[in-house]
């Protein structure tokens, strides 16, 4: 049995279609958990219950916590903690495996690429919450209590992918001819992992055992594009006109006064002030190479012409 914690979103959709090729007993649990192929153990579980939580996790050899939270650092400081300890304490009560999908926010404003070795310097609040949890896992695994490993990803992109920038400001503007938006800077180069990939990623590491009890960045292509690039190429796919605007920081400031979701980006914004590099050399050098991200803004931006 290979279980899903937190099944609704776009990798656990990427995943889903990789883990039948190591097992053929999957259990999907989440708040509503929804059927794919109609062959999956469904569980409802509120993950801020240890109980339950420990019932979702029962009877499973490997477990991947996938996992979103409302992005909001109120809920983040009370939540996150909390579903992380529930985890853990299932998965040594039931003595399964853990895998969690992690970001970047740990590492802070890093100059040049971000590796596994890079050190947890945050410079955001989610970034002290992410790097918490993250050192308590890897502490529980370095004691020798449960077998963990941490799957780290650069921001999404994909067809699934819609809980992102990309999705409203970039390709459902291209797909409705209207202008498109950057981020702060669009001379800057950004990564961004594609999430077919995350998802057979994923599947690979869960069922690689020597895999566990270490850190690893998810395929991602080692020539990331900058905003102007990205904006080009989807609009070339998408048969429209590639203009765009970049909303700058000071922009993003003036939306917070008005929108909760504004003023938590706020705080993230250097991630787009800088250059953001993100590299996943320890994956690809013994499993497989990242789709490179033209193809990867091609495959998605042809997603949003059916």
């Amino acid at each position: 049995m290979q279980t899903i914690l937190g099944s609704g979103g776009a990798i656990s959709r990427e995943l889903l279609p990789e883990l039948v090729k190591y097992t053929d007993r999957i259990r999907l649990a989440a708040r509503n958990p929804g059927t794919y192929s109609g062959k999956e153990e469904l569980f409802k579980v509120d993950l801020l219950d240890a109980d339950r939580t420990a019932m979702a996790v029962e009877g499973s050899d490997v477990v991947y916590l996938l996992a979103g939270l409302q992005y909001d650092i109120r809920v983040w400081k009370v939540s996150w903690p909390r579903i992380m300890d529930n985890v853990i304490e299932a998965c040594k009560k039931h003595n399964s495996k853990l895998v969690f999908l992690d970001n970047v926010y740990m590492y802070g404003l890093v100059k040049g690429w971000m590796t596994e070795k890079t050190p947890y310097r945050p410079c955001s609040r989610k970034g002290e919450v992410r790097a918490a949890i993250a050192s308590r896992l890897m502490d529980e695994s370095g004691k020798g209590n449960l077998h963990a490993m941490i799957a780290r990803s650069a921001d999404f992109l994909g067809p699934a992918a819609t809980n992102t920038f990309m999705h409203p400001m970039i390709f459902l503007k291209l797909k409705e001819k209207k202008k498109a938006s950057w981020l702060c800077n669009d001379r800057l180069m950004h990564s961004f992992t594609f999430t077919p990939d995350s998802g057979k990623a994923l599947a690979l590491l869960g069922n690689t055992p020597d895999a566990f009890d270490q850190v690893w960045h998810l395929p991602t292509d080692h020539s990331p594009l900058n905003g102007r690039e990205f904006i080009g190429h989807a609009a070339f796919n998408m048969k429209a006109k590639a203009e765009y605007s970049v909303m700058k920081t000071w922009m993003m400031r003036m939306g917070g006064l008005f929108s909760r979701l504004a003023l938590e980006s706020l705080e993230m914004a250097y991630q787009y002030e800088n250059e953001y590099l993100f590299d996943s050399s320890k994956f690809e050098s013994r499993f497989f190479k990242a789709t490179r991200s033209v193809m990867a803004v091609e495959i998605t931006a042809a997603s949003y012409k059916t």
